[in-house]
């Protein structure tokens, strides 16, 4: 297991929490989003979003693996 990815470990997911400071919530959202491809996550869920004003708090998580896949770590 030596030269496997640390991704081959993973459950289900990875989250990614942070502030974003923006104008509003759609602004929030569209950064949370664009900050998933520019980490080359590609497609993220928000699983969780907070605007007070300032910015907003989320949660990313993007799924390595979801229901009914070949989880690697069970081979």
């Amino acid at each position: 297991m030596e030269n496997e990815s640390a991704f081959d470990s993973i459950m289900d997911g990875l989250d990614i929490e942070t502030y974003l400071v923006c104008s509003d919530k759609q602004e929030g959202k569209r950064l949370a989003l664009q900050l998933g491809k520019e980490m080359n996550l590609g497609d993220v869920d928000i699983m969780f979003e907070e605007f007070d004003g300032y910015g907003m708090r989320v949660r990313l998580r993007k799924y390595i693996y979801k229901p009914g896949n070949t989880y690697r770590w069970l081979k």
